[in-house]
C-alpha cells in the first residue's frame, strides 16, 4: 500500500525506472511492482526541493524496533552499491522498497525470513544527500 505522503527525488525516480525497465523475467516482479507503484503515484520533487525529513536514495537512517527499543543504522542504496557501503540496504529488498519515500517518524512493517512480520520506526535521518547539497550522486 502506498503511503499517502510518499515523496521522491526526481533523479532517484528516473534511476529506479531505468532499473525496473531493465529487470528480466527471473527478478522479483512483486517487489518491482511495489517500486513501480511508488514511481507512478508518488509526489516527485526536484532534488533541491526534497524535504530533509524524507528517505531518498543514499540516505543514512536510524531504525528502532518499537517493541524492544533496539536500533540499527542503514543506508538505502541501489543494488550495485551494496559492496561499497558497509551498512547498505538495497532498495530492491522488501524493507528497502518500503523505506523509500518515507518520512522521519514513519513505521515500516515487512515479512521476515521466519514468516513473522517486523516493524521498525524511522527515528533519525543521519544524512540525506539532498539536504547536504549533493544532488547528482
Amino acid at each position: 500500500m502506498l503511503h499517502p505522503a510518499m515523496t521522491l527525488n526526481r533523479l532517484d525516480a528516473e534511476r529506479l525506472q531505468r532499473l525496473i525497465d531493465e529487470m528480466d523475467e527471473i527478478d522479483d516482479r512483486c517487489l518491482t511492482g511495489v517500486l513501480q507503484g511508488k514511481l507512478d503515484l508518488g509526489i516527485v520533487f526536484d532534488p533541491q526541493e526534497l524535504p530533509a525529513s524524507v528517505v531518498s536514495m543514499n540516505t543514512r537512517i536510524r531504525l528502532t524496533d518499537p517493541n524492544d527499543g533496539r536500533s540499527t543504522t542503514r543506508t538505502l542504496v541501489f543494488p550495485h552499491s551494496l559492496g561499497s557501503i558497509r551498512d547498505g540496504l538495497s532498495v530492491f529488498t522488501d524493507l528497502g522498497a518500503d523505506l523509500l519515500g518515507r518520512c522521519l517518524g514513519d513505521c515500516v512493517t515487512w515479512p521476515r525470513v521466519d514468516g513473522c512480520r517486523q516493524t521498525l520506526r524511522i527515528d533519525a535521518i543521519l544524512w540525506q544527500p539532498e539536504a547536504s547539497g549533493q544532488f547528482h550522486r
